[in-house]
């Protein structure tokens, strides 16, 4: 049969006859490849006639009587069979055969695989490009990664919905899609696949955007776990309508604040940690005063205009932590926690009525309003939000006392008597601080080896027109809460260097006499302060001693030793009041600039009794030591608690078993006629 190829090599060999059957069947197919075969077939034997008949065909003729047939065959399977005849085949020939059989059997096997093989990837080719026409037809962002994260596909949908493309894409991490989110991704939820959630991504663009995100397992053939599907979709719309669907449930359309619904909510939760903590809250509910007027008379567009500056005005007022929401009209409430005696709303009530102090500028009208503000406390008046704004409610009516006027009442009236109380002790301190109603007395202080002054602290004192001696603790901690301990702080330092201006003049010797810093005192202007007043009234930097509380030292270390340092430089003595009271570091104690620690009463009391007592007196007594620090002990009364201290090593002492604070005139009197010691008058009383 004729063949459409071009002529076959020459065969002269069975390794010739190996390679252009090889060559055969890789090059032609069907009927060709069946008449090359036969070629070779009749070659190999030395025969004029010979054929190949695959085992699907039936040959056109039958094979000559004295045709010899060999089967190609391979582990059972008949790929045909070779025909030769013609001449007289001897053993050789025989053999020839046989070996081209195997031979071509054994490279149909392969060749068959090969197309097998072929056919199959070519099978899958199509399918993942079916696959893959049919993701990028998808709307929704298809992406898979590994089980690092790192990006392995990506649609069409993802490069329309990030922006990139899958060349910039693949290969990557996802994490650069991330809008600062935790990329967690061992996850039990995630294995399991199908967990939905909305979350934030970013675009090539820059732009954030929400997406609602499903992910689930991929699986390699193995079934072992490979990575994960993302299918990801755009919710940016849904998610702005839900915020604008929220903010119109909870927070008033006018001024932005919350409205009763969230405040109830934030207040609970709160109180829920006010449990936990034992701390207090309170609650203030404000009704505007003489709003309905101007509301009536100016119209509506002044009164939102007035509400809204009034909102933001109570705002600034108050801290950060702090909830304050409108309810209804002209009524306001606030949310105080975090506090640690409630005394502190009443104070805070107070500068809320001080934010309404100043006019509001209005379509060219100054307007002035007023309030009249109620007072519920937690857990006295109520255990819940609801409650609690109830409660305030019917105090706010007793504040205005039946008439529309300013006002602040608590809901319970034993805390009404105390605001009340406490209101009026500030008013009236304001007014001593410039009316000469406060006076300093001295404590001496005391040698503990041999009994001799070595300086004083000075006390402050009110002596009301009304009232008598005020005691300290009436007034300084209210001084301190509402910040009138600065003017105080600073009527003490002149007082102080005055009356040493004084003694000095009189030619007594320097004598060194403490003055307290309060933590509100203590800021850059106080070096600057302290010597100017030394400058202004002649003294030497000897007179003075400052006394730091030790809270002071609780906040930014670097700053408060930088005061300390300038303080230090004009040779003014330094001394840590109340030591061991506070939580100062002792590796902060060396850097700190000061010359005396001060074993604070509150140890002292205990001892010899208390053990726990005596060892933290040692203790401080040792640290002293170790610093090269002098250490004073205040509050002593007992000779019981001399002779502890003085075994101790404390090197001075200030109490009422050597003397009470003494007006200016008998301190120096005293002094004068050195009658001091154990033996002097004592008198009970604090400080």
């Amino acid at each position: 049969m004729p063949l459409s190829s071009p002529p076959a090599p020459a065969v002269t060999d069975i390794l010739g006859s190996g390679a252009a059957l090889c060559e055969a069947v890789l090059r032609l197919r069907g009927p060709a490849l069946a008449a090359e075969l036969g070629r070779i077939a009749a070659e190999v034997t030395g025969s004029p006639w010979g054929r190949y008949v695959p085992a699907d065909a039936s040959p056109a003729s039958a094979a000559p009587p004295e045709a010899l047939v060999q089967e190609v065959a391979y582990e059972g399977t008949s790929f045909g069979r070779f025909e030769v005849a013609g001449g007289i085949p001897g053993p050789a020939d025989r053999r020839n055969l046989e070996s081209l059989a195997r031979l071509a059997a054994g490279v149909l096997h392969v060749h068959t695989l090969a197309q097998r093989s072929t056919h199959a990837y070519a099978q899958v080719e199509a399918m993942l490009q079916h696959q893959t026409q049919i993701l990028d037809q998808v709307h929704e962002s298809v992406v898979t990664m590994d089980q690092h994260g790192f990006i392995t596909s990506w649609n069409k949908g993802a490069e329309r919905l990030f922006g990139y493309t899958p060349v910039e894409a693949i290969g990557r991490n996802i994490l650069f899609l991330y809008d600062d989110e935790d990329p967690s991704f061992h996850d039990p939820f995630l294995e399991q696949g199908g967990r939905l959630m909305e979350v934030r991504r970013k675009k090539k663009s820059g732009e954030v955007f929400w997406a609602s995100l499903s992910l689930s397992p991929l699986f390699d053939a193995n079934e072992k776990s490979a990575g994960l599907i993302a299918y990801l979709t755009d919710i940016t719309e849904r998610k702005q309508a839900e915020e604008r669907i929220h903010h119109l449930a909870y927070y008033d359309a006018l001024t932005g604040l919350p409205n009763r619904t969230l405040l109830t909510k934030l207040v609970d939760q709160a109180l829920c940690a006010a449990q936990r903590n034992k701390s207090h809250g309170c609650v203030l509910f404000i009704d505007l005063n003489r709003f309905k007027l101007i509301n009536d008379t100016l119209g509506r567009h002044a009164g939102d205009q007035l509400l809204r500056e009034v909102a933001q005005r109570f705002r600034m007022a108050l801290r950060e932590q702090d909830v304050v929401a409108r309810l209804n009209g002209d009524e306001f409430a606030v949310g105080l926690f975090d506090i640690s005696q409630h005394y502190e709303a009443g104070m805070v009530a107070q500068k809320l009525m001080a934010a309404l102090s100043q006019p509001f500028s209005i379509d060219g009208h100054d307007l002035r309003v007023g309030a009249a503000i109620g007072i519920s406390v937690y857990p006295q008046d109520g255990l819940d939000a609801e409650t609690l704004l109830r409660q305030a409610d019917i105090a706010m009516y007793r504040a205005k006392q039946g008439a529309e006027v300013d006002g602040v009442a608590f809901y319970s009236k034993d805390m009404n008597q105390g605001m009340h109380e406490r209101m009026r002790i500030e008013s009236g301190l304001r007014e001593a601080l410039g009316t000469g109603q406060l006076l300093l007395h001295y404590q001496p202080k005391f040698s503990i080896h041999d009994g001799s002054i070595v300086g004083a602290e000075a006390l402050v004192r009110w002596q009301h027109p009304e009232r008598g001696m005020v005691p300290p603790g009436d007034f300084i901690p209210l001084a301190e809460a509402t910040g009138l301990v600065v003017q105080v702080g600073e009527w003490v330092l002149e007082a102080v260097c005055a009356q040493a201006q004084a003694w000095k003049r009189a030619g007594m010797a320097p004598i060194r006499l403490a003055v307290n810093v309060s933590a509100r005192e203590f800021t850059s202007a106080l070096p600057l302060r302290v010597q100017d007043t030394l400058r202004r009234y002649e003294l030497e930097p000897e007179w003075l001693e400052l006394e730091i509380t030790e809270s002071t030292l609780m906040h930014n270390i670097d700053r408060v030793i930088a005061i300390m340092d300038r303080i230090s430089a004009l040779g003014v003595t330094l001394s840590l009041d109340d030591f061991g009271t506070g939580y100062s570091s002792l590796s902060y104690l060396k850097r700190f600039p000061i010359d005396t620690l001060k074993i604070d009463r509150s140890f002292t009391t205990g001892i010899p009794a208390d053990d726990n007592d005596c060892a933290i007196a040692s203790s401080i007594i040792s640290i002293a030591k170790q610093l090269e620090l002098g250490v004073i002990a205040e509050g002593v009364e007992t000779f019981e608690q001399l002779a502890f201290l003085r075994r101790s090593g404390c090197n001075e002492v200030q109490g009422y078993l050597y003397s009470r604070p003494l007006p200016p005139a008998e301190f120096l009197h005293r002094l004068v006629e050195k009658r001091w010691g154990v033996s002097a008058a004592r008198s009970g009383g604090g400080e």
